[in-house]
């Protein structure tokens, strides 16, 4: 009878030697030694025979050599594809220095040796089954049981790393918890009753892990049954419970099942510490995050039992449930100023989220319009939020809702949720949810911030946490914090950067347009950044990162919008600013200069090229609508020359549409040869060259508009007992006009709009706290 390998796990140079043995002597059982200890180059590719025949013996052997390697020791050796390579590697790594013994085979105790007499007789060889599951990953493959002596009892094992020596699990019965046959499985247990609470692969998996990974509800179900709690509790090298895995991959069923049977499952975490309401964080798993939220034991989640409650509020906080955020923040303020396992505390996590305020997300005008129109409910879910378990198990048993409601009103119902999500009013109700919820938690901190001393706010980073939310942009938050203390006006980083320079650093103006409402604002404005002798006017004449330039179209708009920035900058700093040298030796405006050198050449060459194309296309309709009215529909009356139709109305509109089309593409045409010999200085592109291009757009626009006209109105008066031609022939003429719109227009809007619109600071605002 043959029996299976149990091959050593190489943990490290402690047990090298005993592994280094074992494995020899697997592989030269299997004939496969001399690949590993082979001193000749392998066969080339071109011997196709010789090659692929040690291909495979070559991947067996390294198959061995990897299955018998620790989490820690195959990393050393997973890039390696040759097994001499591989052996070698650990030899160097882990071979133990000083004189070997006289006799390895002698000197390393083999646990062979206390088996009974029957087993040792076995010759030692690896299941063909096991060569077949190369698509498994090594960590995963179970080992098979060995005959146990008679001093062990049934359900005792020896102990080897993680993996139980005596009762290692024949192939078939992973194989059945994979694909889920329990049947099968449920015959294994029946014979080997203490293999349900082993540890079956190399990374100590038991059997309830493994269905649980493979997702197999009802082999679970069945396994919880028969398992004990402190089974349950069992880890594999990663300190992972089956729990712990179930909420790493978010199965909401298996999660529910084990916790029925053990909640204490609820509070043991991995080797990190991380228990399973994060892992369920962590991986988005949102629904089964809030089951698991329910119930973790809150005591666990103090900041004085460690960082687990402060990683939970940055996780939800993170991974969009601000609603678990907000519930443990009511529930433990302290958890705001602490830190979680990365030394980051949640008042740092909600300044990194843009997207849970207003000010962070920019809405088209409809957009706008519905989200002003959304209501939030301040009562309900969000006074208790203990998490909504109506909500839950109405999301659970959503089948059961069919046969109560009826099938038609259900279907109603269905209808009316897919047109609010294709019409994005879902999208947006849940973007004002979260808005409404993260100035709730904002509220929260604030509070505790306020009543913390500044050793507590240092370690929670709060200066950073206020300069992060100014980086992105987050209005709201710097507000109310800055409300709550104005000594943050004054806080500065490492770097020296307060507040106003951050804002104008990453081109936040509702940010900045805070110092208008401030007394001290030319003080603000004068401080000196100490590293490289800049103030506030050498930050307006840096570069704006790129985030702040994408929404606006063309390198034109935005070198004007940097001119404006620095114009701004420029009207609240003292004269003497204007003029002070940093340590390069550059004032501001040289500084601004030399910064946007690239930015003019560009914003020049897309003036041009764009004026030389509107160009094109205004000659054109000057010269049609030139020739148009000299060759007049209708022709002319041979007797007085004058046109044919020259009493119906249609005529004089035909000619005052020409006529207009005539005059403004002229008129479009000189603005934009103004332009193409414009001398583009900084200056310019502050409004002049804007103005023009304004000019000449909007005059091509009705220009290419009165031209349609024209063309209709003439297509008319010859064809108007042919309504059937006309019609069709006038929807398409609105085509040139309405792609001219689709196009141009909103560039036409925006430089309007950035030119001669509202400026985009607000110089109004007053004194705000």
């Amino acid at each position: 009878m043959e029996t299976k390998p149990v091959l050593e796990v190489l943990s490290g140079e402690d047990n090298y030697l005993k592994w280094s043995v074992r494995v020899k002597t697997y592989l030269m059982a299997q004939d496969l030694w001399d690949i590993v200890e082979a001193t000749n180059e392998p066969p080339t590719p071109e011997n196709e025979a010789a090659f692929k025949a040690w291909s495979k013996m070559n991947a067996m052997a390294l198959y061995g050599i990897q299955n018998s390697c620790g989490p820690d020791t195959f990393f050393d050796i997973m890039e390696i594809t040759s097994a001499r390579n591989a052996w070698e590697k650990l030899a160097e790594k882990y071979k133990p220095k000083g004189p070997e013994p006289s006799s390895s085979m002698a000197s390393v105790p083999l646990e062979e040796d206390n088996l009974d007499s029957n087993t040792k007789s076995g010759t030692i060889q690896i299941s063909s089954d096991i060569r077949e599951i190369t698509s498994d990953r090594m960590a995963s493959v179970p080992l098979e049981e060995d005959k146990l002596d008679s001093s062990t009892k049934p359900g005792e094992s020896h102990k080897k790393g993680n993996i139980d020596d005596g009762v290692e699990i024949y192939m078939d019965f992973y194989k059945a918890l994979q694909i889920g046959n329990w049947n099968a499985a449920k015959e294994f247990l029946n014979r080997h009753p203490h293999v349900i609470s082993a540890k079956i692969t190399v990374t100590g998996k038991t059997a309830l892990y493994v269905a649980a990974e493979a997702g197999h509800v009802h082999i679970v179900e069945e396994l919880v049954k028969q398992m004990s709690e402190e089974n349950l509790e069992r880890k594999d090298i990663d300190g992972f419970t089956a729990l712990a895995l179930a909420a790493y991959i978010g199965n909401y069923r298996i999660a529910e099942c084990m916790l029925g049977k053990n909640e204490n499952l609820i509070s043991i975490g991995d080797n990190n510490g991380n228990i399973p309401v994060v892992l369920a964080l962590f991986n988005g798993h949102l629904k089964l995050a809030r089951y698991l939220y329910l119930l973790t034991p809150p005591e666990i989640l103090l900041p004085e039992n460690g960082t687990m409650g402060a990683t939970v509020v940055c996780e939800a906080i993170y991974n969009k449930a601000l609603d678990i955020a907000l519930d443990l923040v009511k529930r433990c303020p302290r958890l705001v100023i602490a830190q979680d396992r990365n030394g980051e505390s949640p008042f740092y996590a909600l300044a990194c989220m843009p997207d849970y305020f207003l000010s962070g997300n920019r809405l088209v005008l409809w957009k706008r319009w519905i989200y002003s129109g959304i209501r939030i409910q301040s009562g309900g879910p969000m006074n208790d939020i203990r998490l909504n378990i109506q909500k839950l198990a109405r999301n659970r048993s959503q089948s059961n809702d069919k046969e109560i409601i009826g099938s038609g009103i259900y279907s109603l119902s269905q209808l009316v949720s897919n047109l609010r999500t294709l019409m994005g009013i879902e999208h947006l109700y849940e973007m004002k949810l979260a808005h409404f919820l993260s100035c709730q938690l904002l509220s929260r901190m604030k509070d505790q911030i306020s009543i913390s001393n500044d050793q507590l706010r240092t370690n929670c980073n709060d200066v950073g946490a206020i300069l992060r939310a100014i980086k992105e942009g987050i209005f709201e938050f710097v507000f109310e914090m800055v409300k709550a203390d104005p000594q943050y006006l004054w806080a500065r980083d490492s770097k020296s950067s307060n507040i106003f320079w951050v804002a104008v650093q990453y081109r936040h103006a509702k940010i900045f347009s805070l110092i208008y409402g401030l007394d001290t604002k030319s003080a603000l404005a004068s401080a000196m950044d100490s590293f490289h002798g800049n103030n506030l006017l050498h930050m307006a004449g840096m570069l704006a990162p790129s985030t702040s330039l994408d929404d606006i179209a063309g390198a034109a708009l935005q070198m004007q919008r940097e001119l404006q920035w620095f114009k701004e900058v420029e009207s609240i700093a003292a004269s003497k600013d204007q003029s002070n040298l940093n340590k390069d030796g550059l004032t501001p405006r040289e500084l601004f200069t030399k910064n946007h050198k690239d930015m003019r050449k560009d914003g020049e060459q897309w003036m041009k090229d764009t004026a030389t194309s509107c160009t094109v296309v205004g000659a054109l309709i000057v010269t049609i609508m030139f020739a148009a009215v000299f060759t007049v529909p209708g022709g002319n009356d041979q007797n007085n020359g004058f046109p044919i139709f020259l009493n119906k109305k249609l005529f004089m509109v035909f000619i005052v549409s020409d006529a207009l089309s005539l005059f403004s593409s002229s008129t479009s045409v000189l603005m934009f040869l103004g332009i193409l010999t414009s001398r583009y200085a900084e200056e310019d592109f502050l409004e002049s060259l804007p103005r023009k291009m304004i000019i000449g757009l909007s005059t091509l626009f009705f220009s290419i508009a009165a031209m349609m006209i024209a063309f209709s109105a003439a297509l008319f008066l010859m064809l108007h007992e042919q309504s059937w031609i006309f019609k069709p022939v006038i929807c398409l003429a609105s085509i040139p006009i309405t792609l001219f719109v689709l196009m141009q227009f909103p560039l036409l809007v925006a430089m309007a709009n950035s030119t001669y619109g509202p400026s985009i600071f607000n110089r109004k605002m007053k004194r705000w706290f």
